[in-house]
Order: C-alpha cells, then sequence, then structure tokens
C-alpha cells in the first residue's frame, strides 16, 4: 500500500468526521431520464417507491441547469483538481446540456467519464471524441436477443455495438469498458459475451453480481437505523433472484477465469467457489465485504444541487445543497460525517449495505 493509500485509511479509521483529502470522484446525477426499461433496475420497472429510483428520477428540473453544471467544473477545479466527474445518472447522452458541458470539463482540464446503455451513443460519439472524455462505461447485459429482451428494446445490442464501433473509428476515442449485471437471464452466456468482445481494444469487461435489498433486509435495516438511514426494498420487483441458476453461473465463471483475454475481465465481487456464489444470492443478511469505502472516497449531485452519500445506490441523505454551499464545504458537511462516524461504529456496513456494490472491500 503506497503511504498516500496508508493515510487515506488511518484517515477513515481515526478521524471519518474530518477527511483530509479530495474526493476521488463526483457522481454526477445530470438528468432523470431513462431510455430503456431494464428488468433488474427499479427505474426501468417503475418501482419509484425505492431508494434508488428517487435518487434517479425524484429531483427536478429533469436536466441539470448548465448554471449549476458550470459551479460544479469552477468549484472542482479550484478545489479538487485531481477529482474525476462521473456523468453516470440516469441515461447522459439524454441530458440536453451535454455537449456545452462537456466543452467546460474539457476547458477547465477535469477527467471526464460518462456511464450510459448506449442507445444514442453512435449519435453522440463525435462529440465525445471532440470534447476529450476520458473514460466511456457502457452497461450491456448479454448478446443480442438477451439484451434486448432485458431492456426492453428491440435493438438496443445493435445500437450499442454501432455506437462502440464509431467510436473505436475516431481519433481521441476514450477508454472504452462494458459491464453486465448478471441476472437470470443471461447466466448461460457469460463466456460467449466476453468472447464477442475479443478482439475489440477494451480497456476491459466487468461482471457485476446483481445488486438487491429484499424486503426483510430492508425491515431489518429500518428497525435499528430506519429514523436516519431508511432503507427500501431495490432491485427485486421483475427480478427474482431464486430463478438464477447459481451452478450454471458457476461454471461459466471458471470458464471465463481458464481463458486469456487482451483485456482485464473482473467480477464485483470477487467468489472463488460456487458455496460463495449460493451465499451471495441465497443469504443476503451475511456481509460480503468488510466496509463501505465509497461514502470516504465519492458523492453524488443530482439536478436540484441537492447532494447524497456516495451514489444512487446509497442512502437518499442530503449532506448539503451547491445552491447554499461549496463542494469543499459539503465534502465534510456534519451530516456526512456522522454517516461516516456511524458507518465504522457499526463495522463498516449497515444492514442495507449488504448487497451494494459499494460493500464488497
Amino acid at each position: 500500500m503506497s503511504a498516500s493509500k496508508s493515510l487515506k485509511a488511518l484517515n477513515r479509521k481515526l478521524w471519518p468526521k474530518h477527511l483530509f483529502y479530495a474526493p476521488q470522484y463526483l457522481v454526477l446525477g445530470v438528468n432523470n431520464l431513462c431510455n430503456l426499461h431494464c428488468k433488474m433496475c427499479d427505474v426501468g420497472t417503475q418501482n419509484f417507491e425505492s431508494i434508488f429510483a428517487e435518487n434517479l428520477t425524484g429531483t427536478r428540473p429533469m436536466h441539470m441547469p448548465l448554471e449549476l453544471f458550470e459551479t460544479i467544473v469552477k468549484q472542482t477545479a479550484l478545489n479538487f483538481a485531481q477529482t474525476k466527474l462521473g456523468y453516470a445518472f440516469t441515461e447522459p447522452l439524454l441530458y440536453k446540456h451535454l455537449e456545452d458541458s462537456l466543452e467546460l470539463t474539457n476547458k477547465y482540464y477535469l477527467h471526464t467519464s460518462i456511464t450510459t446503455n448506449a442507445l444514442k451513443l453512435e449519435q453522440k460519439a463525435q462529440a465525445l471524441c471532440e470534447f476529450g472524455v476520458n473514460e466511456i462505461f457502457i452497461s450491456l447485459d448479454g448478446l443480442a436477443n438477451t439484451r434486448n429482451h432485458i431492456r426492453g428494446h428491440i435493438d438496443s445490442f445493435e445500437r450499442a455495438m454501432a455506437g462502440i464501433e464509431k467510436l473505436l473509428s475516431m481519433a481521441n476515442c476514450p477508454a472504452i469498458s462494458v459491464f453486465c449485471v448478471i441476472t437470470p437471464w443471461n447466466t448461460g452466456e457469460l463466456k460467449a459475451f466476453v468472447d464477442h468482445f475479443a478482439n475489440m481494444p477494451l480497456a476491459g469487461i466487468g461482471f457485476m453480481h446483481t445488486n438487491f435489498t429484499p424486503e426483510a433486509i430492508a425491515q431489518q435495516h429500518n428497525l435499528l437505523y430506519g429514523r436516519k438511514y431508511f432503507a427500501t426494498a431495490s432491485n427485486v420487483f421483475d427480478i427474482n433472484i431464486e430463478q438464477i441458476n447459481l451452478q450454471q453461473l458457476w461454471q461459466q465463471m471458471k470458464e471465463i477465469n481458464s481463458h486469456s483475454y487482451p483485456f482485464p475481465v473482473s467480477f464485483s465481487p470477487l467468489l472463488s467457489d460456487q458455496a460463495a456464489v449460493e451465499r451471495f444470492y441465497q443469504r443476503p443478511q451475511e456481509f460480503i465485504g468488510k466496509q463501505c469505502l465509497d461514502v470516504f472516497k465519492n458523492m453524488m449531485i443530482k439536478s436540484d444541487g441537492s447532494v447524497i452519500p456516495a451514489h444512487g445506490r446509497c442512502y437518499n441523505l442530503n449532506v448539503g445543497n451547491l445552491y447554499q454551499e461549496d463542494l469543499k464545504s459539503i465534502w465534510n458537511s456534519s451530516v456526512y460525517a456522522q454517516l461516516r462516524a456511524d458507518l465504522n461504529k457499526a463495522g463498516g456496513l449497515l444492514p442495507a449495505c449488504s448487497r451494494c456494490c459499494s460493500s464488497f472491500t
């Protein structure tokens, strides 16, 4: 571990209420719109009562004003010059100020990434290259028939591939990574999915075990922490976790891990055997990791200027607002500081954190 990482770890452990370092990422909720209907997502299934859906679609205006975006850029450049800006929610390529906002990030030399379902990637590829976007994270969930079924769109896979190919044909192409959420519909084709991209110069492929919060876990959590950090069931409405073929999944994981690819292939979390896979999906009350680090690394800014911890899967806790405070103050606000201290006191995770992507450290 480098000296810098060691000092940050010491800061988190001994002084969680004041971080002496900058955030790694500012996650940007630049809009509240999505153009697909993903079966494993509360937004796609229109379960708008969940915390996840509220974080992604619950604020107004529908699009972050360009003036607010400019404030974020200028304050980041002034106070956190090495911090990365991540366009993440809800579907950034639908953001009506996309090109103008990217011109700002480029002007201030800020590292910028975009997470997208890639339905409009072909249309936006030129702008992404022109304005120097550093990284593109593309969410795909299987080959054509599977992906189109999961996403509720007749040619979402084909359009994503056309966008990737257009990016790769252009100068100043961002680093392209593909991420695939594991669901009941794609466990039989994960190896074929990686093979499909084997000849493309990707930065990597990442498989993400489904993030989910069953109702029983949310209720257990709320008995202990609901007054401060309310939780809801999430990502369990049009997806039946029990229908995931765990034996098939483990076989696919083994096949992928036994092959060499020209880019890294990862699983999150990294599960070492079939028993670990079964534990993840069948016993969500058990923690896989030990600590959430994202509340110590990131914060998310919504379209109305309000700020929540970490990213869209975290608790809908208002830790500040950019119309009232600046980024530097919000990063160590009293509300954010208390959440970090409470997480440490609880041992690193709260019950509803158990299957969040940030809990696997």
